[in-house]
């Protein structure tokens, strides 16, 4: 196990795709999954048919949230009364709401994590979760009807960064990232409470002098959304932690406070969600300005819209004399699911519009659909491995972008 790499939190992970016997019980009731070889040698060979504990997820674009179910893989050697014949284990499942979502075609990992459980997830087939996951573990080809294993999780491409840290933890796998050294400064700082969204990310930039937007823009919003994450996560690790040793204790005879247990732990959840965004919105404002490009931050234009970004600036938005050649508008998302259809209707006098992501591997109808509405998609250069060859020649990134605005702005 190494810290920092999937295999600190799996020790060894398979993948294929879906046959019709497999995911439509209308074909077959058999519910099993056969398993390889490789995927024993760190599953295990039991002797007598053993139930594991598992957690089956399924998730798709067009879900909010994934759909989760707790049971158990049953696993067995089918020619176990068969002496004459080598062993053939199977895994068997049981009918749940994630299997009865399952269809012909969909991406299946079963995973073996280190607390002995596994974990199966089941993704809509073509979608972006679906590649996104392929990305995160490495399969890049499951043609064949049988399982692609991994069980060495300590390559490069298994070292967990921002991008992967976020597909973990939309599969419910918590990523432990801190900076401790920080923690007291930060307590003192904002004395002991989470401050706004704007003066965190002006400290998280703080701590990093060695960086300059004018060189790569890219490399540089990477790094400091990634410091203001870990920062971020160590702050709140322990805000948590001093909060519930507190307790949710009420009157001593209402006895546990559980509509403010509720209600605190439903706020740590909307931070978690709301911070990500108006944090690169925060990181992207800094670049810009010391990249000496005009702009104008969530500007109102037509029914009362407000993008993120208008280019060179809402005055000149709203100047009928202003040529339209020369504005840009740029939306901004750090996932983006169906959500970059909103951008579409931000900026009327702008035709071919930007949207700012950090998503990965978006799959190629989604990307062939933003072609179709002129939207053009912008990612930080190292996210573009994540896609497609084909993706990638259409892709723009933060430093051709900002020469762009720039390019008309000097116009």
């Amino acid at each position: 196990m190494k810290r920092g790499y999937l295999s600190e939190y799996f020790e060894g992970v398979a993948a294929k795709r879906l046959s019709a016997v497999e995911a439509d019980e209308t074909c077959s009731n058999q519910h099993e999954y056969n398993a390889t070889k490789k995927m024993l040698e760190f599953i295990g060979r039991p002797a007598e048919p053993t139930r594991l504990p598992t957690r089956f997820l399924y998730l798709a674009d067009d879900d909010p949230e994934p759909i989760i179910e707790d049971a158990f893989l049953t696993l067995y050697d089918s020619r176990k009364d068969q002496l004459h014949r080598s062993a053939e284990y199977r895994f068997y499942f049981p009918t749940t709401t994630v299997s009865l979502n399952a269809a012909e075609g969909d991406l299946l990992v079963i995973a073996k994590r280190r607390d002995g459980g596994l974990l199966v997830v089941i993704a809509e087939n073509g979608s972006s979760v679906s590649r996104q996951i392929e990305w995160l573990f490495g399969f890049t080809e499951l043609a064949h009807p049988g399982f692609s294993v991994k069980s060495e999780l300590e390559t490069e491409q298994d070292r967990i960064e921002f991008a992967s840290r976020f597909i973990l933890e939309s599969i419910g796998i918590e990523v432990e990232t801190s900076a401790e050294t920080y923690l007291d400064t930060m307590l003192e700082k904002f004395e002991g409470k989470f401050p706004t969204t704007r003066e965190f990310s002006a400290y998280a930039r703080s701590t990093l002098n060695d960086v300059n937007p004018r060189e790569d823009q890219d490399l540089v919003l990477m790094a400091w959304m990634e410091r203001e994450e870990i920062l971020f996560r160590t702050l709140e690790r322990f805000l948590i932690a001093d909060r519930l040793s507190k307790g949710f204790g009420g009157d001593i005879d209402a006895g546990v406070d559980v509509d403010g247990f509720l209600s605190y732990s439903l706020s740590v959840q909307n931070r978690r969600k709301s911070r990500v965004g108006l944090a690169l919105e925060n990181h992207l404002e800094v670049l810009f300005a010391q990249c000496g490009i005009q702009y104008t931050r969530t500007a109102i234009t037509e029914n009362k819209a407000k993008p993120d970004f208008i280019f060179p600036g809402v005055s000149a938005y709203h100047n009928p004399t202003f040529n339209p050649l020369r504005l840009t508008m740029l939306g901004v998302k750090s996932t983006c699911k169906d959500r970059w259809r909103q951008v579409l209707s931000e900026a009327d006098r702008i035709d071919h519009k930007h949207l700012l992501t950090l998503e990965t591997s978006i799959s190629v109808h989604q990307t062939d659909e933003m072609k179709a509405k002129a939207l053009q998609l912008v990612l930080p250069r190292g996210l573009h491995e994540t896609y497609t060859p084909q993706q990638q020649a259409w892709l723009m990134d933060i430093s051709s972008f900002s020469a762009l605005v720039r390019e008309r702005q000097d116009a």
